[in-house]
């Protein structure tokens, strides 16, 4: 039913597209299992399963059911990048991708997010770049390569990562940013997301301080980072991405206070992604219509 102009413009409120999603590592330590679990109860629109040493991160099959068991889709998948996955999937790194977009195919997930080369990889980085582009020319699903960021030790810094922890300068047609990241590196995220302009297809939303080498990955708007100012953006440019929340809930003494973090989580992303949608259009018969950032509804 339309509402009556009374005369005064009476906002009506639209939520943009971009599914807000559940990283599998928000949940640690318990396991992925959990992570379903959770997103199902508390309304997330998906998952992004972080492959890790937990074995059913792994497991296609497990997956499959999970989601199905759930009802809740598997959105992106976080290739196995980090030190402590170097086994997983084998050591040999092009091996972790291509098993990376193969369980992301079978799956119906749309993103796979791609750390860059660590620096000791170095036939690994010599390739990497175009090597990335000949494997985004044989799938529709998204490498996505992640922002990074340097050591910092007695005031220098120190890269670990080829051709760099920034990707802004780098030929990535396709880019994840990461909140908690940049606020480890001292990045400024809007000024990052305006330079990556379209190429920034998935948000890690996570909060950060800044203030040691930690990365923090706090609740949104318990740090310093510009996470609401972040969504809005994203939703006033018609965003079509992914909102992960990837948060470390580590701290959580129980269950239950893991399933707070993340369900504030959750309402932080949808109200800042609502917030810029607020938009009305009155008639010429006085009635209030519903538009959205993106155009009539």
């Amino acid at each position: 039913m339309t509402p009556q102009h009374n005369g005064a413009s009476t906002p009506a409120l639209r939520v943009p597209d971009a599914p807000i999603t559940l990283s599998t590592a928000s949940v640690y330590p318990e396991k992925v299992p959990s992570a379903f679990e959770t997103a199902a109860l508390l309304g997330y629109d998906g998952i992004e399963v972080m492959v890790s040493t937990d074995a059913s991160s792994q497991d296609l099959n497990v997956l499959r059911r999970l989601s199905d068991y759930h009802q809740v889709p598997i959105k992106s998948i976080h290739a196995p990048c980090l030190l402590l996955t170097q086994r997983v999937w084998g050591r040999e790194p092009w091996g972790k991708l291509v098993r990376s977009k193969e369980v992301a195919e079978e799956l119906g997930a749309e993103v796979v997010v791609v750390h860059p080369p660590f620096r000791w990889q170095r036939d690994y980085a010599r390739e990497f770049v175009e090597g990335l582009a000949r494997m985004q020319d044989e799938t529709d699903v998204l490498f996505a390569v992640e922002n990074m960021f340097p050591l910092k030790a007695r005031g220098a810094e120190a890269g670990m990562y080829l051709p760099d922890w920034n990707p802004v300068d780098q030929d990535y047609p396709h880019v994840t940013l990461d909140l908690s990241h940049t606020a480890v590196s001292g990045s400024d995220g809007l000024d990052m997301a305006a330079s990556l302009g379209d190429r920034l297809r998935h948000l890690h939303l996570a909060d950060g301080l800044g203030i040691t080498n930690k990365d923090e990955h706090l609740v949104p708007g318990r740090g310093n980072q510009p996470c609401g100012p972040m969504l809005e953006r994203l939703a006033e440019g018609g965003f079509g991405g992914h909102v992960v929340l990837e948060v470390n809930t580590r701290r959580a003494a129980t269950r239950g206070e893991r399933m707070e973090d993340l369900a504030e989580a959750l309402a932080f992303a949808r109200l800042h992604l609502a917030a810029a949608d607020r938009t009305w259009e009155v008639t010429s018969g006085g009635e209030v219509t519903r538009r959205g950032a993106r155009g009539a509804r």
